[in-house]
């Protein structure tokens, strides 16, 4: 009697890595039981007209991975021993003061439920597809922040290469990716409508100042995105704007207001400070100036930097929720003011 094992000769992804995926999903849905018997590496390349060395390949993967082991002189059977922990490849594009504040999050949250093993694709993708390659069949979940420069041939890669990952093990992380098809998680912010509800939510004190000032040097992925935003609301509110691109000390006003983009400490930010003081202004009354991404030291800069954030925590704790929860769903993060010293 034959089995129902298929593979797709005409398919991309290795035979052997099919045989795997194959093994891993029929225990994940159940269709394979503790104790089962499998076919033997000689039926099964047999049956399915491929060479021995290939399903000895897959079978040496499965036992690796706990999947399958062997009994003398009864040959190879199912075991559970590998669905004791959840195993999740967490694929970062880089280290940073909210991506701790997210992973903290889905660690505490998700326990000792899972092992988890990190690498960093630093926002190059052929590192990205290194990692999943290399990777494809030894995990049950993928989480990756999926941040790549916005050309389009680069976002076009970028989906082929996670269209490698079954939907049931995909989840994508401070990036919604529009063009990925499928039922796939995601817990992402909108840097367009984000920044939208964050200026409306501060329109009250916006009032205050003459001129919204948006420092966007180079180097922020979507700060064009950011900047769309921006600009469409102060269209519908009738508000003055000036995008900056090159920070210029003797530009500063009394009744201005500055949103920086690019980070907390950078020089630019420096020079704002700097030149404010140098004219007398006080920050947070005579000038405003708000933060992008909240972080620890900033309720110690300036006794308190005012700043626009994604719910990084709420995005790691959601994440490990739907693991825990087998249920991926696609969640917009909150998005809001924290009001502190520097606008108010």
């Amino acid at each position: 009697m034959k089995s129902k094992i298929k593979i797709d000769i005409n398919s991309q992804i290795p035979l052997y890595k099919q045989l795997v995926r194959f093994f891993q999903d029929g225990v994940d849905t159940g269709e394979y039981k503790e104790g089962d018997f499998i076919p033997s590496m000689n039926e099964l390349a047999t049956e399915l007209n491929i060479s021995k060395e290939t399903v000895k390949k897959a079978y040496s993967v499965l036992r690796k991975e706990e999947v399958i082991e062997a009994s003398q002189g009864k040959g190879f059977y199912i075991t559970a021993r590998n669905r004791d922990k959840i195993k999740i490849l967490l694929l970062f594009d880089k280290i940073s003061t909210y991506k701790q504040d997210l992973f903290n999050s889905f660690a505490e949250t998700i326990g000792d439920r899972a092992g988890i093993t990190i690498h960093l694709h630093n926002q190059e993708i052929d590192l990205l597809e290194f990692f999943i390659n290399e990777n494809l069949d030894n995990f049950d979940y993928y989480i990756i922040t999926p941040h790549f420069p916005l050309n389009p041939d680069i976002q076009k890669r970028v989906i082929k290469i996670l269209k490698k990952i079954p939907n049931r093990k995909l989840i994508l992380v401070d990036r919604f990716i529009e063009g990925l098809p499928g039922n796939f998680g995601s817990v992402y912010q909108d840097f367009e409508n984000d920044i939208i509800d964050g200026l409306t939510q501060s329109i009250d004190l916006l009032k205050k100042y003459d001129r919204l000032n948006v420092i966007s040097m180079a180097g922020s992925l979507y700060a064009p995105l950011i900047e769309k935003g921006i600009k469409q609301f102060c269209d519908i509110n009738k508000m003055n704007i000036n995008i900056i691109r090159q920070f210029n000390v003797g530009k500063i006003q009394k009744k201005d207001f500055f949103l920086t983009l690019n980070g907390q400490v950078d020089h630019d930010f420096i020079k704002l400070i700097k030149a404010a003081q140098a004219e007398g202004f006080k920050i947070g009354k005579d000038i405003g100036v708000i933060a992008y991404n909240e972080s620890p030291i900033n309720e110690i800069i300036l006794n308190g930097l005012t700043v626009f954030s994604t719910d990084f925590k709420q995005m790691g704790e959601l994440t490990a929720k739907m693991i825990l929860e087998k249920s991926l769903r696609k969640i917009r993060c909150d998005f809001k003011l924290i009001k502190r010293n520097t606008f108010n």
